[in-house]
């Protein structure tokens, strides 16, 4: 490889990315307390898009993550005698790790591929070109509204996601363990703590913020063709997940770090 394309690559895969997470943050920060530029109509429609519509995919797949972690973990425990802590087991693991992530994971494929694809077609049919012409700064009116209705919403997927994980690790502590219901939610309220969800809540955050960006910025610098349009959804659900798993692993080690 030359050293001009090992510069474009550089460019490309850092530099670029790095600008476009800057003017995002410059152009929320910017629009503090209510001066953001983009059409309260629109935002709402991204809002209806990451929110109510996305509960039934994350109502089955978290439930059926709890399911799995209360099957491997009964399993092995059932041997111990120690099927109860089975709860323990579901209720640590959702709240600090899976609720956020596996949420994540499926707004990457719904959510942040929807927001690529939108804004790819845009850049082909020129549309970001006549906002530039208008005076209009595509980060303002699609990139901002975007990051602030995952922002927003994330953190309420997460909690709804922990509720299904909760119920799906339930429903085999007492369909296969025969764990009586009161049993169960004691002992998951017992072990249970604050920082187990301010961790949740931090990633889920953290996480929305990545899936957007992610969505925006492969949308916004898609090529100008029809075939452009599958590569930009392509990357962004791609560089979403293997980011989300990378930022992960980073809460991990800090969280470890501070004894969380």
């Amino acid at each position: 490889m030359t050293t001009q394309a090992l510069r474009d690559a550089w460019r490309h895969n850092v530099l670029s990315p790095m600008a476009f997470f800057g003017e995002a943050v410059l152009a929320i920060a910017h629009g503090l307390p209510a001066r953001w530029r983009f059409r309260r109509a629109d935002f709402a429609r991204v809002l209806a898009d990451s929110s109510a519509r996305a509960l039934p995919i994350v109502l089955v797949v978290n439930v059926l993550v709890g399911a799995i972690l209360a099957f491997v973990g009964a399993v092995q425990l059932v041997k111990f005698g120690a099927g109860i802590f089975v709860a323990d087991l579901v209720a640590i693991a959702v709240a600090r790790e899976m609720g956020a992530v596996i949420t994540a994971v499926v707004m990457c494929g719904r959510t942040g591929a929807a927001f690529a694809s939108e804004l790819a077609t845009m850049q082909a049919n020129e549309e970001i070109d006549a906002l530039r012409v208008l005076g209009l700064q595509p980060v303002d009116h699609l990139v901002v509204p975007r990051v602030l209705a995952l922002v927003i919403m994330m953190p309420m997927l997460y909690a709804y996601g922990c509720a299904a994980g909760f119920f799906g690790g339930f429903l085999v502590g007492w369909g296969m363990l025969q764990l009586a219901p009161q049993a169960y939610l004691d002992r998951s309220l017992m072990v249970l703590q604050g920082s187990h969800l301010g961790l949740g809540v931090s990633k889920a955050v953290a996480f929305g913020v990545l899936v957007a960006l992610a969505g925006c910025f492969h949308g916004l610098h898609a090529p100008r063709h029809a075939a452009g349009v599958g590569l930009a959804t392509t990357r962004a659900v791609v560089s979403g997940i293997v980011g989300v798993i990378a930022l992960d692993a980073v809460f991990a080690v800090c969280a470890n770090a501070l004894g969380v």
